[in-house]
């Protein structure tokens, strides 16, 4: 039988909720990474603080459009993962989901030019009849490239959510600014210093040089963020 709910002192690392308290809290519908994305009732609650209630969360997505990569969204458990845009039509709002210098998703304020683009990691790639190769997105998402375009695993792609159309390429190499979105470095970013084996280095804006598992790592500039992110 699927759980319904989930206990708040299981609730992962990210997530700004408070240990103490009732004892369970909505749970996430399946889908994305809990460490990576947050449910809609928890977002209002919690980092927006517009609702108390999750009552009063269902009212507003039933009453109101609430968009999040260009899609209407009415389910109160559906989660925006981080580099989500959410934005709401009414107000001319958008917000996108980052990890905070602690490690915790947070909400930014974005402006309204960069609410219809968002980054995808490619995971990795498989190869389909007659020789496509599918794309397969950290988030879960896939996409079959046009012919002649090539990309490899690590590479991320800034995509239209209007048109799903390729804006620009970031690739993981020397002198690309990037932010660590999983392990122990978790919400760092900087710009890239050297990458041996699977292990990358980077400085960040305070001189700190950290390194951490390449993979934890998205490539979102060439040598500064192409989108707000703090």
């Amino acid at each position: 039988m699927i759980k319904r709910h989930l206990k708040r002192q299981s609730a992962p690392v990210t997530w700004k909720v408070n240990r103490k308290g009732t004892k369970f809290i909505v749970r996430p519908n399946p889908g994305k990474s809990y460490d990576l994305s947050m449910p809609i009732s928890l977002i209002f609650k919690n980092l927006l603080n517009i609702c108390k209630t999750t009552k009063e969360v269902k009212s507003i997505l039933m009453d109101k459009e609430v968009i999040i990569d260009g899609k209407r969204r009415k389910d109160h458990k559906y989660t925006m993962g981080v580099m989500d845009v959410m934005s709401f039509p009414v107000s001319d709002e958008h917000y996108r989901m980052v990890f905070d210098g602690k490690g915790k998703l947070s909400l930014i304020k974005i402006e309204k030019k960069e609410a219809d683009v968002r980054p995808f990691k490619i995971k990795g790639t498989k190869l389909l009849k007659k020789g496509v190769m599918q794309l397969n997105f950290l988030e879960g998402k896939t996409m079959l490239p046009k012919k002649g375009e090539k990309y490899q695993k690590g590479d991320v792609l800034l995509l239209n959510s209007s048109t799903n159309q390729v804006v620009e390429t970031f690739k993981l190499e020397k002198g690309a600014f990037v932010a660590i979105i999983a392990g122990s470095q978790r919400g760092k970013n900087g710009i890239v210093e050297k990458i041996e084996n699977k292990v990358i280095t980077i400085r960040t804006n305070n001189k700190e040089e950290l390194s951490t598992d390449i993979k934890y790592a998205m490539a979102l500039g060439k040598d500064k963020p192409a989108i707000k992110i703090s």
